[in-house]
């Protein structure tokens, strides 16, 4: 594996040199090294909302609950979460978008970006998709879409209808770092360890060249989707492109500040759906519980035979669909 990995990372090299030489292979070029964002390809769905524009589709009737998804990262894409679609086909208006510098949304400069911004962009998306007051909204997050979620509720406890959260790493940044620290338990002198480090060595960028960062990013991520991985799926997602940026600069933001997000959150009287996966060695029950306990209601649900991101592959979904569809048809 590792002799492999490095036959492809020299002829990425070469080709990389090559690419150098003339403006038309350069790999800063929109959609040489990883797909074009909106604001690169018109023919990609779009909306332009609180001053970007973001990858979104939105599917089942205009009128009817709206469910929207929030995909993790920071910085990856709703593409691995699509399966959600199948609750349009059962009277939700289901939201799709790829957050602020995630996915085939739009690139901003990494100073611009902000909790509090990724909070007001989602405030947007519901007002853009929103076709009357009296029209429910319920979110559903994975992770860092499920920490996202839980901010929201925490800003505003009584705007939101219902809410199905996926192992949210934390609600405060303590309970994030130490799940992260397990999440990322890989010997150093494993091979996976050494296809990554040998492979990045050649992947460098400055923070304006988003190209070659999400290109690089996109290498870094096979680490969860690999069998060693704690986390438990043993498969790599599907995805269009991971935003680096984004990512890199929510994390510094959460080390620096080291926020605690839980203050309002025993002013949302609804009953949350929280659910983890019986295969994610990292989360388990006893952090579910922990995580889960800053919210009055609260309904725990094992997902089995599925690791973190037990909503794409298929065992995972055929356990996580019934129930969560129970859940949101319960408060629709």
């Amino acid at each position: 594996m590792i002799k492999k990995l490095r036959n492809y990372s020299l002829v990425f090299t070469l080709v990389f040199l090559l690419a150098a030489c003339t403006k038309e292979q350069s790999i800063n070029e929109p959609g040489n090294l990883v797909p074009k964002t909106v604001d690169q390809d018109m023919s990609l769905p779009a909306i332009s909302i609180n001053g970007t524009q973001m990858h979104a589709e939105a599917f089942g009737p205009p009128d009817s609950a709206l469910l929207i998804i929030l995909h993790g990262g920071p910085g990856s894409d709703y593409r691995y979460l699509l399966n959600c679609k199948s609750f349009a086909n059962q009277g939700f208006r289901v939201i799709f978008y790829d957050q602020r510098g995630s996915g085939l949304s739009k690139r901003h400069p990494r100073n611009s970006y902000s909790v509090q911004l990724m909070s007001d962009d989602l405030s947007a998306v519901i007002a853009h998709y929103r076709t009357s007051l009296n029209q429910k909204v319920f979110l559903l997050g994975h992770s860092w879409g499920a920490i996202l979620a839980s901010i929201y509720i925490n800003q505003y406890p009584t705007t939101i209808s219902g809410i199905v959260l996926a192992e949210p790493g934390g609600i405060i940044w303590q309970d994030i770092e130490d799940y992260i620290k397990r999440s990322r338990t890989i010997k150093f002198s494993s091979e996976l360890s050494n296809d990554l480090l040998y492979a990045d060595q050649f992947l460098t960028g400055k923070d304006t060249e988003h190209a070659i960062l999400d290109y690089r990013y996109s290498l870094l991520q096979i680490v969860e989707g690999n069998k060693q991985s704690p986390t438990g799926d043993g498969a790599s997602l599907a995805s269009w492109r991971p935003g680096a940026i984004v990512n890199k600069a929510l994390i510094d933001i959460g080390e620096k500040e080291r926020p605690d997000w839980t203050k309002n959150l025993n002013q949302y009287k609804t009953k949350v759906l929280f659910v983890y996966s019986e295969n994610n060695k990292a989360y388990g029950l006893s952090h579910a519980q922990k995580v889960s306990s800053a919210f009055p209601k609260v309904q725990l649900l094992k997902i089995n035979g599925a690791g973190h991101n037990m909503i794409s592959f298929p065992t995972g979904w055929n356990n996580f669909y019934p129930p969560t569809l129970n859940y949101l048809n319960s408060l629709k």
